[in-house]
């Protein structure tokens, strides 16, 4: 993966700018596309797949719950799944979360309840006996489930998407960019931070002012932190008219190759990136090359506003 030491450059004041730069991105899409590869094929990306894969998929309704009982909640699951599938114990005292689980069982081809529920009521059928019936959704039921915040054991496998190197005056240039570009930044301390485990949120004060807001997680790592303003950035610059969220890893595809580029130019090492994407992108990394003019257009002026 590419390494801050190896990614220094600068474009000269010159008619030749333009296509230097432009020469410049691609390449360093290519570098970007042949990481990622390298990192879905990683054992510890294999490793790290293989438990989101244990975690089950929650439904809108459900997630809605699950956010206004534990605004922080990032994995959740029962409390035997945490024992027997992650070697995880809830923390004596914790409370818990609660859901609607559905229950699936042998249903009435005319009524549609289970066996039990089809005796009570007054439908007829008795063509074939219940255990004959096939299974099917015949309600819901409350069921508790905690977050990885209220268990304690074996750790997860994480994959280290951070940033590094010295961001140090590039935080504040990325802020003095904010009103060049139209956004609204604001970096929150983390005790005051609403958003769980996302590192930073772009978003919009109204349905009819539409001027971006960018939030980012303040945190010791300033480089990390510079790589998510710029992540934001892009979003406010390429997906402000976007709504339909099946769009949303394209999205995510485009903001962090624009921050990988822009991290890149200043010398950051930004190859966590290729992590980062592979979570999104599953097995078609290619998907960063079919983006690459609206990437590129964005991390150019990004690179021309921040830099002056």
């Amino acid at each position: 993966m590419a390494t801050a030491s190896d990614s220094s450059v600068s474009f000269e004041e010159t008619d030749a700018r333009h296509d230097e730069m432009h020469s410049t991105i691609e390449d360093w899409i290519d570098d970007l596309v042949a990481d990622v590869e390298d990192a879905q094929s990683s054992s510890e990306f294999q490793e790290w797949l293989d438990v989101q894969s244990r975690f089950h998929d929650y439904s809108h309704r459900n997630t809605l719950l699950i956010n206004l009982q534990c605004p922080d909640a990032t994995k959740v699951a029962g409390y035997n799944t945490w024992r027997n599938e992650f070697d995880r114990h809830v923390q004596e005292g914790e409370q818990a979360i609660w859901i609607w689980a559905p229950i699936i069982t042998k249903q009435c081809p005319k009524c549609e309840n289970s066996p039990s529920y089809h005796e009570q009521s007054d439908c007829e059928y008795d063509e074939t006996s219940p255990d004959e019936w096939s299974k099917g959704l015949v309600g819901f039921k409350p069921t508790a489930v905690f977050d990885v915040s209220q268990t304690e054991g074996e750790p997860l496998p994480e994959l280290e998407t951070e940033a590094t190197g010295d961001a140090d005056d590039l935080v504040p240039a990325l802020e003095d960019a904010a009103a060049e570009i139209d956004v609204t930044v604001r970096i929150v301390d983390a005790v005051d931070w609403e958003h769980g485990d996302a590192k930073g949120v772009c978003k919009y004060r109204s349905k009819r002012d539409l001027q971006p807001v960018v939030e980012a997680k303040a945190r010791t790592n300033q480089a990390d932190l510079a790589v998510t303003l710029i992540h934001e950035y892009a979003h406010a610059l390429l997906h402000a008219d976007v709504t339909d969220e099946t769009e949303r890893a394209k999205r995510e595809v485009e903001a962090e190759a624009v921050a990988y580029i822009v991290g890149r130019y200043f010398e950051l090492d930004t190859s966590g990136s290729a992590f980062y994407l592979a979570a999104w992108q599953d097995d078609d990394a290619d998907a960063v090359q079919e983006r690459l003019g609206r990437i590129g257009s964005t991390a150019k002026e990004l690179i021309e506003t921040v830099d002056g």
